[in-house]
């Protein structure tokens, strides 16, 4: 067993085990990559003030978000396709997060289903829903969530139309993967992953097969997934699917101060700044150099996370200080998924909270609350000087 010290040593395990297909999709962006780039670059420019003959003992980490205790301001973010990383991979992460004390994140496009991850997990998880039109099985799964005791629902914003990801597209990306010579070829130098495939009977996308109108194969999901998002989306539809939920609400997807302004004239309880991973527009900014204008612009109004690029406990440390209530992780997860099972999950979570704990110890620290910008070496113009409209 090699030893885990960093998240780069889970992708490097990951990368060897799971099939080309599924690691592209975790591991890349749209069109050029520029903002997929950044979102982890960005946060190289942010500097850490050390701070020393500061009380260290009795540190914590402990944390509040959304109203709901947790052990560190991190939750597992909702990755499509994750039960392709691992068998059963939604369960298995779901479980990992319940242990240790974060929340989990579902994704409408997950391989296992609501109930599945219900039935294998004993605390609730958060549910995240994609903006579609067809509102009668937008209420038939919010009822299924609600029926699972999720704690809250996450709305994705910045998805009504999707980007072009070139690799997806180049490798024929499929759940179950299309048997091609190429997929095949690859695939039979990934022996552990296919046997673990082979085991469960979970391939397919277990919230839409089945439940969403004329959707009974992998066939007809793809004509379905085309119609599916919402081209005509307003600020009027996201309200609506809010009060279809009338429980805790989170916004992902928000990367400018106006439309976070309007957020929170919904009076939702958190929103995460959060530009898809740098999945939908290329040439963005990366979510930490827009964190702090949102966080000056609406921070005393709503819960302000981020999303985007967290490869450490010190992003996670920085975006905390830069005004931040919590962090979202998803390929710093899915790595440790495809690289070890549950127990890569576990060891991801592990590694980005010991060096959350550290760093903010050195920064002369001992509660995770108490970290704001005296903590850090912002460079000038680091949001950058654009010329006005």
């Amino acid at each position: 067993m090699p030893v885990i010290t960093e998240i780069e040593d889970l992708k490097r395990i990951y990368k060897r085990r799971v099939p080309k297909m599924f690691y592209d999709y975790a591991e890349s962006g749209s069109w050029t990559e520029q903002t997929f780039r950044e979102n982890s670059s960005d946060f190289d420019q942010i500097r850490l003030r050390q701070r020393i003959a500061v009380d260290m003992t009795n540190r914590t980490t402990a944390c509040q978000m959304i109203g709901q205790d947790y052990a560190m301001p991190v939750a597992l973010a909702p990755v499509g396709l994750t039960g392709m990383q691992s068998a059963d991979g939604e369960i298995k992460a779901a479980r990992a997060a319940a242990r240790f004390g974060v929340p989990f994140t579902l994704s409408t496009m997950s391989i296992c289903s609501i109930e599945d991850v219900a039935a294998w997990t004993d605390h609730p998880f958060w549910f995240q829903v994609y903006t579609l039109k067809d509102d009668d099985f937008m209420r038939r799964l919010i009822e299924r969530a609600r029926a699972a005791n999720c704690s809250a629902l996450v709305i994705t914003v910045d998805l009504q139309i999707m980007g072009q990801r070139h690799k997806d597209i180049k490798n024929g990306l499929s759940a179950p993967p299309k048997l091609t010579p190429s997929s095949i070829a690859n695939m039979m130098t990934k022996i552990p992953w296919g046997l673990e495939m082979l085991g469960t009977k979970r391939r397919f996308f277990g919230n839409i097969v089945g439940h969403a109108k004329g959707v009974t194969d992998p066939g007809s999901l793809s004509a379905w997934t085309a119609e599916a998002f919402d081209h005509s989306l307003d600020w009027k539809r996201i309200g609506k699917l809010c009060e279809m939920w009338g429980g805790k609400v989170i916004l992902k997807g928000i990367l400018d101060v106006e439309d976070a302004k309007k957020a929170a004239d919904l009076g939702v309880d958190a929103i995460v700044v959060s530009n898809h991973g740098g999945r939908q527009l290329d040439g963005a900014l990366s979510s930490i150099r827009m964190l702090r204008p949102i966080v000056d612009a609406v921070g005393d109004r709503v819960e302000v996370h981020l999303d985007s690029g967290i490869r450490s406990g010190q992003d996670v440390l920085k975006a905390l200080a830069m005004g931040a209530k919590g962090t979202m992780i998803g390929r710093a997860f899915v790595y440790g998924l495809g690289a070890m099972g549950e127990a890569g999950v576990t060891k991801a979570l592990e590694v980005i909270h010991k060096e959350l704990d550290l760093s903010m110890a050195l920064c002369g620290k001992r509660d995770v609350n108490d970290l704001d910008r005296s903590v850090l070496l912002i460079p000038e113009d680091f949001e950058g000087r654009w010329q006005a409209n």
